[in-house]
């Protein structure tokens, strides 16, 4: 019962999506760095927040399915939210080796890490919450 109350709720599952995400895109971007001067790399992205945005979307209807062969219609559930890691069409090479810009992947990774400590700080707080309302009902 405490691990569905800790990650069970919509919120908590987002979180814990979002985090996932941008550790997979930590290490994405940390791979485009280190093949800045490699010929012909192409980099890669993470995609994930189109995803997130239509399964919180709640002015979207999510379709039943009956059967799990049938396609899923309408938003998705959060448990169904998913990163994947994408290599966009980008045929200039800014490097003249390969399509990576060393600036745009710094800065990529630092807003990447503000965006995971953000996500992080979220995630402590919720978990404070718990740990106050446990030591709350304790002291009863």
């Amino acid at each position: 019962m405490l691990q569905s109350i800790l990650s069970g709720t919509p919120r908590n599952q987002a979180l814990a999506k979002t985090l996932d995400a941008r550790m997979a895109r930590q290490r994405v971007i940390a791979s485009n760095i280190a093949n800045v001067n490699t010929p012909g790399f192409q980099r890669k992205e993470v995609a994930f927040e189109d995803a997130l945005a239509t399964a919180i979307d709640k002015s979207r209807l999510r379709g039943a399915r009956t059967n799990g062969a049938h396609l899923p219609i309408g938003r998705s559930a959060m448990n169904d939210v998913r990163h994947h890691v994408i290599t966009p069409v980008d045929n200039t090479m800014p490097s003249g080796v390969n399509n990576v810009d060393i600036d745009h992947e710094m800065a990529q990774l630092a807003e990447n890490q503000i965006g995971f400590m953000h996500a992080l700080r979220f995630m402590r707080t919720a978990y404070e919450r718990i740990d106050s309302a446990v030591k709350l009902q304790a002291m009863r």
